[in-house]
């Protein structure tokens, strides 16, 4: 029996083409709108600006680009308008890519994501 791999898993996450794009248009809006809402919003706000990082790996940030399009589709495995279940698929999917890549996540991505997240929280 073959031991789960995560890479293997994730070779199905690649991005494609227009990710970073819907990624760059939807992303926002949505963190507005569902910071409050789910825990892993600072992961999130974290990984979107590793993304951004001239630094950051191509293979980092496509792995990235993949969790961040997956978490902005507005129809994916568990619809996100589902109380307390809904962004558990979008939570797994992220915090597996984040694990696989958290070496490249640097403070001041984190630094970043707390002041956008608080900055989000004074505006609604």
């Amino acid at each position: 029996m073959a031991a789960f791999g995560a890479s293997a898993f994730f070779g199905r996450f690649r991005a494609r083409k227009g990710d970073a794009a819907r990624v760059r248009n939807e992303f926002w809006p949505k963190m507005k709108a569902v910071a409050a809402k789910i825990p892993f919003a600072e992961d999130a706000l974290a990984a979107y600006y590793c993304t951004l990082d001239r630094d950051t790996p191509l293979r980092v940030r496509g792995t990235l680009l993949a969790a961040l399009a997956y978490f902005v589709m507005p129809l994916d495995f568990l619809p996100d308008m589902l109380p307390a279940l809904g962004f558990t698929d979008d939570a797994a999917v992220l915090m597996a890519a984040f694990q696989m890549i958290s070496s490249h996540i640097k403070p001041e991505h984190r630094d970043a994501a707390k002041a956008a997240l608080s900055d989000i929280q004074k505006s609604n």
